[in-house]
């Protein structure tokens, strides 16, 4: 499958769909409004640096998105920055998407001089994390296991 992958301020015209996948995905349940969520991907929009959405897609087609954060965990605030809110629609999974969402997340962090990130998984989603060479720092912590991945700046 054939895509490309974009950040979001050269995109905004899926902003809608970054933060219904984010809210659908992580927020809803906690009664967190829509809304709410819509605001802080309107960050990603206006900010310069971190935080910053990336949105896969084929033409106006949204597949996928993935974020980098200052923070992701309130129990863990001595690491930053976080890829965080990697999601892949249903229908387009098992095609690489996600591998290269979180790629290009990490490579853009790296680029802004970072030389370690940080991310949180849940125990079923790990494996996928360490496949793309991520390594476990912790596990359980809050219900997820955290991450990291180096590179020299």
């Amino acid at each position: 499958m054939e895509f490309l992958i974009s950040n979001l301020r050269d995109r905004p015209h899926f902003r809608t769909e970054v933060a219904d996948r984010i809210w659908r995905a992580w927020w809803r349940d906690k009664g967190t409004a829509l809304d709410h969520i819509a605001g802080r991907v309107e960050e990603n929009l206006r900010s310069p640096g971190i935080p910053f959405a990336l949105v896969a897609h084929r033409d106006d087609e949204f597949l996928g998105t993935a974020s980098v954060i200052s923070d992701d965990m309130e129990e863990r605030p001595q690491y930053a920055p976080w890829v965080a809110a990697a999601w892949v629609d249903a229908d387009h999974r098992r095609y690489g998407v996600g591998s290269a969402l979180v790629a290009a997340a990490a490579d853009a962090a790296f680029a802004l001089q970072f030389s370690r990130i940080f991310l949180c998984a849940t125990p079923e989603n790990s494996s996928f994390y360490e496949r793309a060479g991520w390594q476990r720092l912790e596990e359980d912590v809050a219900g997820l296991n955290v991450f990291s991945m180096s590179r020299e700046a």
